[in-house]
């Protein structure tokens, strides 16, 4: 048998079919013969790549994402018009011959005689499947698939050899049901399922003799008889497959009659790929999910074996996304902020107690048009998770060195002097001791000259008075607010730089994105408990298999007694500090930190319930938009704070997201308020002084009518605007805060 292959190869040969001669590639029949041994095992069951569909946690569709769009079908998942009018059309005596049509070389021979060309070929549907496998296996590699394209005659004998082989170890049935799948039909289709879906909506089991004959025409040349540029090449080149399904008696002359007086019937779908498709904002998170899978060794020990896992495709990814909180995020970022506007907003939902990541949004949209003000930079993870470099975070870190303190044992009404300013004071490393060697030595201020201690921590917090978390970073050690940042997910900076023990981090010096303080966040909510981030819940096969995804792993980063404590100074500051006009429209409770940075160069408010953590920034995406005199979504600020500029967006975010859902209470503490300081030169008002921030335990700001304008501290030299806690508006009235 395979001596009578090589006896057909030669044929094939001196067929006339514009090849040079055997001899000319050394390669004679016993070096074929010899090599028909064996065959990859990719030819009988080719990897074919197929499309990948990525789901919200409610299980909808929210993306479809693919190196080549394909679903691989069964041959009793096929239409059997669509397998009867493919072989009819392509190779009508398939199920006669075998790898080669002897008949055909015959016909192909005479044609070419007489045309005195190579016009026609004489492939059997086999060899053709053998082709396809080759430009399969060359994936993205052009110059590999000009090669498996190439029509040289080592080429033709090697597709030979295979189709011989295979033959032999497959099936009619097999083979017809492989090519079926790896066929392209243009529009970026392949395969007949991927082809029903784009020119016809439905899947190939549905199609009609007309709609089958249209696809199998299809394949001798695509772009030809492409049916939405050229629907009446495609339509004449149907009915000549009708024809050939007549002549072979696969249907009756009514059904052919039928089925040509038919209209061609599209119901064209244009091919929708990639997260740049993603329903409702969802596209950073889409595309999170790809690096997840691209980067986590549970897909693949090396980064070639995952980046094959992700183009292989055919899965069903199931994630933690809620869509109804993600429409709640994505809404407050666009409302809030315009994507003309000089910044931006991002926005990151977690699931205290999870890690499940449940929104993630941003003003900016996702795609490839810089005119249209898109982007392809997820502001809200790190620069390695296709992210960018981070921002620092202002207060919004002192938390994390009130947490180590209140896990070493120090008491939360430990006062500390807090002067207006102060020498950095040597402190306390992992591996000695850091000393200010500056010279002149560096400082730390509290913006108000009426700013001076001593003050206890629910004060200092709802104050953010930057001299007390320096004295309390000094007694507590650099080592302790570094360890506690760890087990709290903070390991580096958001572009991966290595985490350095200085005293200026307390002041949110790091550069860390929403995702990373969302989940500090969420972890005081879960009372300690820190759950790693997880975007995945599931990941299936197309044939129903199950594939091992990663799973949270939680720890308890400080006892609950420490997040107890911790949570009452922060529910302090939103219903007593900075953030008391960000209440939500139910009155639930609510806790966390707002932060303003340097230059006002961006703004955070992070903050949570017991069940859902939020952490929304503000400023300009690469970090150098300076945020004063400014407009953002159609309001001018004269400076932005934590306050009054993400405040907001996270307050719009979270009434939408826990609208209707039960109230739950902040575990809390019983910490009694610092007494009332007392200006010995100050006149006794009716009011406490400061007006009701003051009463409701701020520190005042100053005389009736003569409060400093620029109240208290934010965090590395930000300044309170006019009317916040901690100073008068400059007439006598305390506001409240702004930051």
């Amino acid at each position: 048998m395979k001596f009578l292959g090589v006896s057909v190869l030669s044929g094939v040969l001196l067929a006339g079919l514009a090849l040079p001669a055997v001899g000319a590639i050394g390669l004679t029949a016993k070096d074929t013969a010899e090599s028909f041994e064996d065959i990859p095992g990719d030819f009988k069951t080719p990897p074919l790549t197929q499309a990948t569909q990525i789901f919200d946690a409610k299980g909808q569709l929210m993306a479809k994402v693919y190196e080549r769009d394909r679903t691989v079908l069964t041959m009793d998942q096929m239409s059997p018009y669509m397998r009867q009018a493919q072989v009819d059309i392509e190779d009508a005596r398939f199920y006669e011959h075998g790898a080669v049509d002897l008949k055909g070389v015959l016909r192909a021979v005479g044609k070419n005689a007489e045309s005195g060309t190579a016009a026609q070929g004489a492939s059997t549907l086999t060899q053709q499947y053998v082709k396809n496998v080759n430009v399969e296996k060359a994936g993205d590699d052009q110059a590999a698939v000009l090669e498996a394209q190439r029509k040289t005659l080592g080429r033709k004998i090697q597709e030979l050899k295979v189709a011989i082989k295979l033959e032999e170890d497959l099936t009619k049935d097999q083979i017809l049901t492989n090519y079926l799948n790896i066929t392209f039909y243009g529009h970026q289709a392949y395969g007949v399922e991927a082809a029903s879906q784009r020119y016809f909506s439905k899947s190939n089991k549905d199609l009609t003799i007309a709609e089958a004959a249209t696809l199998a025409g299809m394949v001798q040349n695509p772009s030809q008889y492409d049916a939405v540029r050229y629907p009446e090449n495609t339509v004449k080149r149907r009915n000549v497959v009708i024809d050939k399904m007549l002549e072979a008696k696969h249907i009756t002359a009514d059904q052919a009659k039928e089925a040509k007086a038919a209209p061609l019937g599209l119901k064209f779908k244009d091919p929708q790929n990639g997260c740049i498709t993603a329903n409702a904002g969802m596209g950073f998170f889409c595309d999170y999910v790809r690096h997840v899978i691209k980067q986590d060794p549970i897909f693949g020990k090396t980064a070639a074996e995952r980046k094959k896992f992700w183009d292989q495709g055919g899965l069903n990814i199931y994630t933690t996304l809620d869509p109804d909180k993600q429409a709640a995020a994505q809404n407050a970022v666009t409302s809030k902020v315009k994507v003309t506007d000089q910044v931006s907003a991002a926005a990151t939902m977690m699931e205290p107690g999870t890690g499940k990541i449940l929104a993630m949004a941003q003003t900016r949209p996702y795609g490839l048009d810089p005119n249209k003000n898109q982007t392809v930079v997820n502001l809200n993870v790190d620069a390695a998770m296709g992210g960018g470099n981070g921002f620092q975070t202002g207060s919004t870190f002192k938390p994390i060195l009130a947490a180590a303190a209140l896990e070493s044992g120090m008491a939360p009404t430990q006062p500390f002097p807090s002067e207006n300013k102060i020498d950095y004071p040597s402190m306390s490393t992992c591996s000695g001791t850091w000393k200010n060697t500056d010279k002149p030595k560096a400082t730390v201020k509290n913006e108000s000259e009426k700013e001076v201690g001593p003050y206890e921590l629910k004060q200092a917090m709802a104050l953010s008075v930057n001299t007390y978390f320096v004295q309390m970073e000094q007694q507590v050690g650099l080592c302790a607010m570094k360890q506690m940042a760890n087990k709290l997910g903070i390991t580096q900076s958001a572009k991966g730089d290595p985490f350095q023990e200085v005293p200026s981090m307390v002041l949110g010096t790091l550069e860390l994105s929403p995702l990373t303080m969302a989940n500090v966040y969420a972890t005081f909510a879960a009372r300690g408990k820190y759950c790693t981030p997880v975007a995945i819940n599931k990941i299936t096969t197309v044939d129903g298999k199950d594939v091992k995804v990663p799973q949270s792993t939680c720890s308890q980063a400080f006892s609950e007694s420490t997040a107890d404590n911790l949570n009452t100074v922060l529910l302090n500051v939103t219903e007593k500090g900075t953030a008391a006009a960000l209440g939500l429209d139910d009155g639930r409770q609510i806790a966390g930190k707002t932060g303003t940075t340097d230059e006002k160069k961006a703004a955070w408010f992070s903050g949570y319930t017991p069940s859902l953590a939020t952490s929304v920034w503000l400023g300009g995406p690469a970090g150098g938009v300076k945020m004063k005199n400014i407009t953002i979504g159609g309001k001018y600020y004269q400076e932005v704070f934590g306050a009054d500029g993400p405040g907001p967006i996270w307050q719009m975010a979270m009434n939408q997201a826990l609208k209707g859902s039960p109230k739950e209470q902040i575990q809390t503490a019983n910490i009694p308020d610092p007494a009332p300081k007392v200006d010995p030169n100050a006149t006794p008002p009716a009011t406490p002084p400061g007006g009701d921030a003051a009463a409701a335990g701020g520190n005042p700001g100053g005389n009736p009518g003569g409060g400093n304008p620029g109240g208290g501290m934010i965090g590395g030299g930000f300044t309170f605007p006019p009317g916040i806690i901690g100073g008068g508006n400059g007439n006598g009235n305390g506001n409240g805060g702004r930051h």
